[in-house]
């Protein structure tokens, strides 16, 4: 690829390989070369469309070029090579010239191609890059312009292509994206809903290793199909997930979870959730222990310092409030798997994994730290250590049961599984279905039993009983 580090990532251009195509998605569309025009409005090199030609009888090719093929990238540095590569596989230069050209497609739609007489099939990578780290660098500023009007409120340029998609009608696509349009939550909400209100989702690769050479972005290729009629329902089609080998399974998503992977997770937190469900938040800043110093001591560990496998540690003296606060609340949540597959995210206790107090946030919290959880009202020990062990065993158990859908891929590795991560909204919903504080003192030693034998069946049953009666001894 002829970009310069800088140029890749001020346009959120990484070009597809050529085997991705060959793959997974000429199979896919074999069989109606001549039915459609093909389409890609961020072609980069071509690598999306022009290996079509290789499946064109040599003879035949300019003329199919002519008719059916039409490419766009907003730098002319890709549009050239783009053009280079068609010559290569016989196109004269002027039909290629014709047919591949600089725009930018994303505020200027090419429409044109709407009117060829043949539908339009679009097969893209569009560019990526998050709205929220656009705003944070300089050099990017200028596409904030583009989050502007009808299309504000999206969060990624990839979702502004898709919108654009919609919005003209193509009833074909085929497009190359990161995963979290399928697993992200607030960044993915809007889209998702106005993407499937249109569309089908007909199938999905998920890819679970790095297939560009110049980012380890997680993404998926997503084969969409217009609706007859516009409408929300549930969708349900297939999924290969390909990671060390090749898995595929039936993925279910459906209009009041947002369309969101992960269904019988958001289901259970949502159907289950307590009638007195505890209060939980998350982090213990810097300040607010200095704004509380007194004469009580605490051992910290600072979550923003992090040298030689060792988080650095500091004593404190803090009042009795704050005091009683840290000492009533020892759970922290491990947000993301570790690079041992028995180091999964979960809930923990501070004083066994750290032998400390608390974990301090000194500087700006971030998502990937071990973080403290506060729970109100405060449970003793007995309880803590009951809500710890049922969070995991829930949590571990809709991970088998959905190969950890309702998480978010964090990093490909060399190892036999993929890491992943848990959101905040996730650790919180499922604590809100812990009954802990309705149920009485035999209700409560039938579900330490259970818990304690790892029984999961029985912990499911028995939460769902209880939330749906209230009582559990005519069950028991």
């Amino acid at each position: 690829m002829c970009l310069s580090d800088f140029e890749r990532k001020k346009y959120g251009a990484f070009e597809t390989p050529v085997w991705v195509f060959e793959k997974y998605i000429y199979p896919k569309i074999s069989n109606m070369l001549y039915d459609y025009i093909w389409v890609d409005m961020f072609c980069g090199c071509g690598n999306l469309i022009l290996p079509i030609l290789s499946h064109i009888p040599l003879d035949r090719r300019a003329e199919f070029f002519r008719n059916h093929v039409f490419l766009f990238d907003v730098l002319p540095e890709m549009v050239e090579q783009a053009i280079e590569n068609a010559v290569r596989l016989s196109v004269p230069r002027s039909i290629a010239e014709e047919n591949i050209r600089v725009r930018d497609s994303i505020r200027e739609y090419p429409k044109e191609v709407l009117r060829k007489g043949l539908p339009v099939y679009h097969i893209t990578n569009p560019p990526y890059m998050y709205i929220g780290y656009i705003v944070k660098n300089k050099d990017y500023k200028f596409w904030l312009d583009y989050f502007k009007g009808e299309q504000e409120g999206l969060q990624d340029l990839y979702q502004l292509a898709l919108f654009n998609d919609v919005k003209h009608g193509v009833g074909r696509m085929i497009y190359i994206i990161p995963t979290n349009f399928l697993y992200g939550s607030s960044v993915s909400n809007k889209i998702r809903k106005i993407v499937l209100e249109h569309y089908n989702i007909r199938e999905v690769v998920v890819f679970e290793k790095q297939i560009f050479d110049y980012t380890g972005q997680h993404v998926g290729i997503f084969f969409f199909e217009r609706k007859p009629h516009p409408g929300h329902s549930p969708q349900t089609f297939k999924v290969l997930k390909i990671n060390k080998a090749e898995v595929e399974k039936t993925l279910t998503v459906v209009p009041i979870n947002n369309y969101r992977a992960g269904v019988s997770f958001y289901e259970f937190t949502r159907t289950f959730k307590s009638r007195n469900p505890l209060k939980t938040s998350f982090y213990l800043f810097i300040d607010e222990v200095l704004k509380n110093k007194g004469d009580l001591k605490v051992m910290c560990v600072d979550s923003n310092k992090y040298s030689g496998g060792i988080y650095s540690r500091q004593t404190f003296y803090v009042n009795y409030e704050l005091y009683e606060k840290i000492k009533n609340n020892d759970l922290f949540i491990k947000t993301l798997d570790g690079v041992k597959e028995s180091e999964k995210a979960g809930l923990y206790s501070i004083r066994e994994v750290f032998n400390a107090d608390c974990i301090i946030v000194s500087k700006k919290p971030y998502r990937t730290h071990p973080i403290q959880v506060f729970i109100e009202p405060f449970l003793n020990k007995e309880d803590r250590d009951l809500l710890m062990k049922y969070f995991n065993l829930i949590l571990n158990y809709f991970r088998e049961l959905t190969d950890s859908e309702f998480m978010t891929t964090y990093k490909y590795s060399d190892a036999n599984f993929t890491r992943k991560y848990l959101g905040l909204t996730q650790v919180k919903a499922l604590i809100e279905t812990f009954p802990i504080l309705e149920t009485s003192a035999d209700e409560k030693e039938k579900l330490k039993q259970l818990i304690e034998s790892q029984n999961t069946e029985g912990v499911i049953s028995f939460i769902k009983h209880f939330r749906k009666y209230g009582v559990l001894q005519r069950w028991f």
